[in-house]
């Protein structure tokens, strides 16, 4: 593969972003769960849950997606409001690859506790976030979400970056909830993080475009690469360098780069 100088990398860049980023890539894409809703505590639940099981092949991705909402009655905010803990505890069979119905029903009760005694999502990761960096953010998150009671083998779904874990479904539900994407695909409902501290969603497609165009040095996907690869696209846009991501992960899905 010919080397890229860094002007030929931007421009790279730029070019991905204004192709991928657009209201045509929602309709293959697990996003267009959470944009079936119009309620802001209706869409972060829906964002955070669909990013919760985003891997895998994108189509199943979706279909489980929509298999949750439908479990909580297509109103989640108020299901997990209203929704009695006896009851919540029987919702129904769900299950994608290794997440099950066990770690749906946790998922579930910590949610309602977090809107119940917390503020909610947004104020979880925003107090975080104070404290310092988005890393902040999610270790805070992360202690809450999996403090009362949390089995292992549903805490395993909340990804630890005190472990040196990417933590590639949570940057994805923040970039969807921090972004003030003016072409529309992320919603920028979170005013007290600023996108230019977003992190990098780092997953396999990503991780192997991104060390094509030597972006990225370090071979394993963890929370040091996404340091390293987000560092690097801050260079590109500092305000904004998570915009990148449409670049980087259309490369490697749709352009296999």
């Amino acid at each position: 593969m010919t080397i890229l100088r860094r002007e030929e990398i931007g421009d790279l860049l730029e070019y991905k972003h204004n192709q991928y980023n657009h209201q045509d890539f929602i309709l293959a894409d697990p996003l267009q769960v959470p944009h079936s809703f119009s309620v802001k505590e209706d869409i972060e639940i829906a964002a955070f849950l669909t990013a919760t099981i985003a891997w895998g092949n994108r189509v199943s991705i979706i279909k489980s997606a929509n298999r949750m909402m439908d479990l909580l009655h297509r109103s989640p905010y108020d299901f997990i409001r209203l929704t009695g803990s006896d009851d919540i505890e029987g919702i129904g069979r769900f299950v994608h690859r290794t997440y099950n119905t066990t770690d749906f029903v946790y998922f579930i009760l910590a949610l309602k506790r977090l809107y119940s005694d917390y503020g909610g999502l947004e104020t979880v990761f925003t107090e975080g976030y104070k404290s310092g960096s988005i890393f902040n953010a999610i270790v805070r998150f992360r202690r809450i979400f999996v403090s009362a009671g949390f089995p292992g083998h549903a805490a395993k779904h909340v990804s630890d970056v005190e472990k040196g874990s990417a933590a590639k479904r949570l940057n994805l539900f923040l970039m969807w909830m921090v972004r003030k994407d003016v072409r529309g695909v992320h919603f920028g409902l979170w005013n007290g993080i600023s996108p230019a501290d977003l992190m990098i969603p780092l997953d396999t497609h990503v991780g192997r475009t991104a060390r094509s165009l030597g972006l990225l040095t370090r071979k394993t996907n963890d929370w040091r690469s996404v340091e390293e690869l987000t560092a690097e696209l801050r260079k590109f846009d500092p305000e904004d360098p998570c915009r990148f991501d449409f670049s980087l992960f259309g490369l490697g899905i749709f352009d296999h780069f």
